[in-house]
């Protein structure tokens, strides 16, 4: 049944007053309008709607279609394995660092129940810095499994050096007891809650393809603050679930979420996977070695892309996310995530880029190549509308309005093919993501040295006020500002607002008509 976050009232509202802004909108401003224009925007409609539809399709095929042949060979090869007595043993890897003591008690209490409903062994591994989680851990476990559980439970500490650090631990400490190749390792985050029959549900997958090296799963938000943060998180998981869902059918994601993804044992155990996620990093050609703080997930997954490892999608399957925001100022708390997730994106498309297309896949490579385009093409129609509007008529702007509602709420409708409930504030920050996203993505594009955590304070850069840092901020403010310029400039130059003879004599503010 379709449910709507707000009520079907206030949709039908929404399409009232969207309707009255479109009759209100004079002809001319539609049709008398700059031919340029709507021109561009008709060029760059085609291409990224096209590219989302292909998108869209592309998950419907995949979840309704292949994924249940997938789930059908998984659970068979699965059971056949647990009658014959040779279930896989699974460790459930949990992180945690700084995380309140009711989040951390739901989080190992769920992860307890998966492990006891679990056919196979199973080894739940804590890896944490504070004693206060080790006792509350080792309290939950003799509570949930009992005092002579067959579930095993180890507990690894650090000094608090980062999550790489954790991971690194943690994997070497599961390598020491030699799991069989194809056991399977739960990597999980200290606030997410994984479902009871997460091992009865993932772990086929392993089996039924020897080139699956790991699995990702749909994810739900529970969110700790405004009613803004609610609508945001629950329309990102919506289009989440439909972009994974997507390159599933490739059988290669473009992210094993931290969140909670899966591995073949054989995968984890491999010390140049132990290496890469512990001290990942990347050659900048002017910002010279840039060594990983954030992104753990991205380093994984590059190392199963480059080794030629199957990655795949699990829709049937919600692991529930605690979001608790860094701020409760709704653009700043964006700000701080996007600048977090995009960096972790950007510092390894190039590399994942340079594998080339015959050996990741085409569409994989190309999905790969839009995430570095789209983040100019985004801009592109606001700033063709923004020139006209200053330079020639400011009455496009209202006409753009329009078209802004009315395509947005469109892809709004749609996302209830991911979820049986879609907010009528969907479109406005569908556009904000656009926009603001892409704003954040061009601006880490070019300063790939900024790294921090939004729960802890560790940095990678150098130091404040030093002559390193100073040389490499005003390199990137040069290079941000002439790829800006560049961008405008070409915009203006397609539009007709400045032509060949005006950027000779310098004059860029000059329309030429």
């Amino acid at each position: 049944m379709i449910e709507w976050s707000e009520g079907l009232p206030a949709h039908l509202v929404f399409v009232v007053c969207l309707l009255l802004l479109v009759m209100n909108v004079s002809e001319g401003w539609f049709w008398g309008g700059h031919a340029g224009l709507f021109l561009g925007l008709g060029i760059l409609a085609i291409w990224r709607y096209s590219w989302g539809l292909l998108h869209f399709v592309r998950s419907n095929l995949y979840r309704y279609r292949v994924f249940p042949r997938l789930r059908k060979e998984a659970d068979r090869v699965l059971l056949d394995r647990e009658q014959a007595g040779k279930a896989p043993h699974a460790f459930l890897l949990v992180t945690s660092y700084r995380i309140d003591g009711d989040t951390t008690a739901e989080v190992y209490r769920a992860t307890f129940e998966a492990a006891k409903a679990a056919v196979g062994p199973v080894t739940v591994v804590a890896s944490i810095v504070e004693m206060g989680d080790q006792r509350l851990i080792r309290a939950m476990h003799r509570l949930i499994c009992g005092e002579n559980s067959p579930i095993d439970l180890i507990i690894t500490r650090i000094n608090g050096s980062g999550k790489r650090d954790a991971l690194a631990y943690a994997f070497r400490a599961i390598s020491k007891m030699s799991p069989d190749k194809d056991d399977v390792i739960a990597v999980i985050d200290g606030d997410s809650i994984v479902p009871v029959d997460l091992i009865e549900k993932c772990a086929g997958f392993f089996d039924a393809d020897p080139s699956v090296g790991a699995l990702t799963t749909d994810e739900t938000s529970r969110v700790r603050g405004k009613s803004a943060f609610h609508i945001w998180y629950s329309l990102r998981f919506a289009q989440r679930h439909i972009l994974m869902s997507s390159n599933g059918l490739s059988r290669r994601v473009l992210t094993l979420t931290g969140r909670m993804s899966m591995f073949r044992a054989s995968v984890v155990c491999d010390p140049s996977f132990i290496q890469q996620v512990e001290s990942d990093y990347i050659d900048h050609w002017r910002l010279g070695r840039l060594d990983f703080l954030t992104g753990d997930d991205k380093s994984s997954w590059f190392w199963l892309l480059k080794n030629g490892y199957r990655m795949l999608y699990v829709p049937d399957v919600v692991v529930a996310t605690v979001e608790d925001p860094p701020t409760q100022k709704f653009v700043s708390a964006a700000a701080q995530l996007m600048t977090r997730w995009f960096g972790n994106m950007l510092r390894t498309n190039g590399r994942a880029l340079e594998l080339g297309p015959a050996r990741i896949g085409y569409f994989t490579w190309w999905t790969i190549f839009d995430q570095r385009v789209s983040m100019w093409t985004s801009l592109a129609g606001l700033v063709m509308v923004l020139l006209i509007a200053f330079l020639e008529n400011p009455l496009i702007i209202p006409t753009y309005i329009v078209w802004i509602l009315f395509t947005r709420y469109i892809m709004t409708l749609m996302l209830l093919n991911s979820r049986k409930r879609v907010s009528i504030f969907y479109p406005f920050f569908i556009y904000f993501n656009q926009i603001f996203g892409s704003l954040i993505k061009t601006f880490i594009f070019f300063r790939l040295n900024r790294q921090k955590w939004t729960r802890q304070k560790t940095t990678l850069m150098a130091s404040p006020g030093s002559l390193k840092l100073k040389m490499q901020d005003a390199s990137s403010v040069y290079m941000h500002g002439l790829a800006a310029a560049l961008f405008i400039t070409a915009i203006a130059l397609f539009l007709g607002e400045i032509s060949l003879p005006d950027l000779g004599n310098l004059a860029f503010i000059i329309p030429s008509r």
